[in-house]
């Protein structure tokens, strides 16, 4: 009984999480395109970060981003209800916190086919709440600090170049279109004075860099797609799109939506329908994909946490 219990409550938790997501794409948003839009001294641009300044990873930024997206918060950081206590801070009488979740094994001992005894391992979700620091009051000055101004966005951005230019990927240059060549392993894109700035520019193209990981050489992922548009296309573009607004965070990128991926809304409706978990899987994807292309950098950038 206390197994269906324990399933019953991680299936309403991928639910709860998949609903919020589902709602906002039926709304036509998506809660990972710049929701964190405002100027905060933790950056114009930023993946949700815990109350030390660690950022969050996996489903927890995008159930955190849409959620800083639904009530219109500025600042990136969460923290828990004891969390705030402990620095001195309050949360407001009345306020609703947001869903985060850690996923962890248990090992247990059980016996075996031969009497021998087994471990065996068993993974787990754990749900908890986090407030916004908008919610909160008295906590120490630099959680309310203001941000600086953004730079000139039609320059080339040099931590960005370098980024990418580690890699050592094909990046091809010419045309009117952004895409990724598995067959033969290079990416295209459109010359760098096509984009109307720079932001544009580096958010495509970590885009087609997340793709760029599915090659078998690298983390061969494969979501057995076949035509255009068919789901296994659908579940790839979602990494890609994910992984792009995780990793434009990381860099202090703007995210902004792309009028040629409108049409995968519908598409990512109903693998979520279908499939609560999916999203889940996406964002796991998505976070593999861009510790793969930061692990080129020589020095880990970002924590799994979920």
């Amino acid at each position: 009984m206390t197994n269906k219990n324990n399933n019953a409550g991680r299936q309403d938790i991928y639910t709860r999480i998949t609903n919020q997501i589902a709602a906002a794409l039926e709304q036509g948003v998506k809660p990972w395109t710049q929701p964190w839009n405002a100027a905060h001294a933790a950056g114009n641009v930023s993946r949700p970060l815990r109350h030390n300044g660690q950022p969050y990873a996996g489903i927890n930024v995008l159930t955190l981003w849409a959620s800083a997206m639904e009530r219109h918060y500025a600042a990136p950081i969460w923290m828990t209800f004891r969390q705030a206590l402990a620095l001195g801070g309050h949360v407001r009488k009345g306020e609703k916190g947001a869903p985060v979740v850690y996923a962890n094994t248990i090992v247990r001992t059980e016996d075996g086919a031969d009497g021998e005894d087994e471990e065996r391992a068993i993974p787990f979700l754990k749900a908890y709440t986090v407030f916004n620091i908008e919610q909160i009051d008295s906590l120490p000055a630099h959680y309310y600090a203001p941000g600086h101004d953004a730079p000139n966005p039609d320059r080339r951005i040099a931590h960005a170049e370098d980024f990418f230019t580690a890699l050592g990927a094909d990046i091809r240059h010419g045309g009117n279109s952004a895409f990724y060549v598995p067959a033969q392993d290079f990416i295209q894109m459109p010359p760098f004075k096509a984009f109307r700035d720079a932001q544009a520019y580096y958010a495509t193209l970590g885009h087609e860099c997340c793709h760029w990981t599915r090659h078998k050489s690298r983390l061969d992922r494969d979501f057995g797609r076949k035509l255009f548009a068919d789901e296994g296309y659908a579940r790839e573009e979602l990494v890609a799109e994910l992984g792009a607004a995780f990793l434009c965070a990381d860099l202090g990128l703007k995210l902004e939506d792309r009028e040629d991926h409108a049409a995968y809304i519908g598409s990512w409706l109903k693998v979520l329908k279908d499939d609560t978990r999916a999203i889940f899987a996406a964002a796991a994807h998505a976070q593999r994909a861009v510790d793969y292309l930061h692990s080129f950098q020589g020095t880990a950038q970002v924590e799994e946490a979920a």
